[in-house]
């Protein structure tokens, strides 16, 4: 396998400390409002070419009626549509009308735990031998078989109107899923899937934890039919978010953590805080065929955790995965408050490779991105396939923890980097690489993200150019108003 230089061609200007930590708490506040208005604060030119609809979805009430939710992933999801057209850009937001969202908001009070140590008033006796929890659809979102759906990995999706937003009822995929069934937030479209004729299928995964794990694989065609789909057991708790593919296979890692639900079942903490992290115990590398039933494999590696990868691709008989790995899985404590996180205290995501020799039932690591980075985008017909650039959030430092506050690309080939930072006062979220039409360069696209900008607490949509990150926003569209930090999203060339 080819060697991966790790080099800083960049120059960009240091602060001991490039942000203030009361700037980036306040883009934690809720966004209660929803908004639907022309974008007219417009800095630099939207592309004329640069035509469909970007889709973020995330928590927008961090709160309900003053009372606050214990962790951001507890939060009600909350969809953002930006739509490009002709040079100019639509803007709208609305929260997904769950079931759990439109009871607490009539009742204005907590009425659900949340699996991050969200609880209702009253305190354990409240809480104790309730284990229902609220979908809260807040992870990602992406348009596929004409369905817009909102995902939360714990349960069904829900269906929202692309035009409006309106939500119109929990979505079983046609009878794929039954009530209360595990649909994955994360999943990852084949651009070239063989077994379909060479045409785009989407592929997901559910989990069923316990003391053995079953994971459920499903692929869907451009029409949002089942193509096919299979379910495989592996040993132990599994607490997995994200997952790869390559044309043949999928893959899974199961960090190494132990799952003890009394304290949950007793009401004295959430599911989530009751997750701990095994450093004394290896990051397992689960390897399940797509297309065949050949046996699943499992590798073993160092301890880490991984919440996000990057790309997969088989390569001289191997397979690369391209990760986001921390040191240890950041535990909740019951009473913490991520407002007042401390990031010296804990290591980094830093991007690494792992080389996988099925035949040697062997797994190599190698350290591609020191800086501290997360939210891994590549261009989506290399999904699965080698690549060469990738567009992640990064801090703005060179060394340890902090917010996200720069957009970095990597030329994995090259190991050159370039490096677009919105420090002091500028957060960022998730970019979205989108190519440019008849583009004939990997990186010949713009580049999406949404930047908090605690200055004036509002939040901005900034375009860049994916080819030279080092020349700055080709525009910035200034929003009337904030959205809190979001996680996930997708583009779609249907405007909407």
């Amino acid at each position: 396998m080819q060697n991966l230089p790790i080099k800083e061609r960049f120059a960009v200007p240091v602060s001991e400390v490039p942000y203030e930590r009361n700037d980036w708490k306040k883009g934690y506040e809720s966004q209660p409002n929803e908004y639907d208005y022309w974008i007219e604060d417009i800095e630099g030119e939207i592309p004329a070419d640069l035509k469909g609809t970007l889709f973020r979805n995330g928590p927008g009430l961090l709160e309900v009626n003053g009372q606050r939710i214990h962790h951001p992933f507890d939060g009600d999801g909350m969809i953002s549509a930006i739509a490009f057209n002709d040079g100019r850009a639509h803007f709208q937001n609305r929260f997904v009308r769950t079931e759990g969202y439109l009871k607490e908001q009539q009742a204005g009070k907590i009425l659900y735990r949340g699996v991050f140590g969200t609880q209702k008033p009253g305190g354990w006796l409240a809480n104790a031998f309730d284990v229902q929890l609220k979908n809260i659809a807040n992870t990602n979102i992406i348009y596929w078989g004409d369905k817009l759906l909102a995902l939360w990995e714990a349960a069904e999706p829900h269906r929202l109107d692309p035009k409006t937003l309106e939500t119109l009822g929990k979505d079983y995929l046609d009878g794929v899923l039954e009530s209360g069934s595990a649909f994955a937030a994360h999943p990852r479209i084949d651009p070239c899937c063989e077994q379909n004729g060479g045409e785009p299928v989407l592929v997901n995964f559910a989990i069923k934890p316990g003391l053995s794990t079953t994971i459920s694989i499903y692929e869907f065609d451009q029409a949002g039919k089942l193509l096919r789909s299979h379910a495989r057991s592996v040993p132990g708790f599994a607490f997995i978010h994200d997952f790869a593919i390559t044309p043949n296979y999928c893959i899974f890692f199961q960090n190494p953590v132990s799952f003890n639900p009394i304290p949950f079942v007793l009401g004295v903490r959430g599911a989530g805080e009751c997750v701990k992290f095994q450093a004394n115990k290896p990051t397992l590398i689960v390897v399940i065929p797509r297309n065949s039933q050949e046996p699943v494999q499992i590798l073993e590696t160092q301890s880490g955790f991984v919440f996000h990868h990057a790309n997969a691709f088989e390569q001289d008989g191997k397979i690369c995965i391209d990760s986001i790995c921390y040191e240890s899985f950041p535990e909740v404590e019951p009473n913490s408050d991520f407002r007042q996180v401390d990031f010296d205290a804990i290591a980094p995501g830093q991007l690494w490779r792992f080389t996988l020799d099925l035949t040697e039932q062997s797994v190599q690591r190698q350290l591609l991105e020191n800086r501290c980075c997360e939210f891994p985008f590549v261009h989506p017909k290399h999904a699965g396939r080698p690549y060469r650039y990738l567009f992640m959030g990064a801090a703005h430092r060179e060394s340890g923890n902090a917010p996200l506050q720069a957009i970095l690309k990597l030329d994995v080939t090259t190991g050159e980097e370039q490096l677009w930072s919105a420090a002091p006062q500028g957060f960022i979220s998730e970019p979205i690489f989108i190519p440019r039409p008849n583009a004939s360069q990997e990186d010949d696209g713009w580049v999406l993200t949404l930047v908090y900008n605690a200055g004036y607490h509002r939040s901005d949509v900034v375009i860049l150019d994916g080819r030279d990150l080092n020349q700055g926003p080709v525009a910035r569209l200034h929003l009337k108003h904030h959205i809190p930090y979001g996680l996930h999203g997708s583009w779609t060339p249907n405007v909407f």
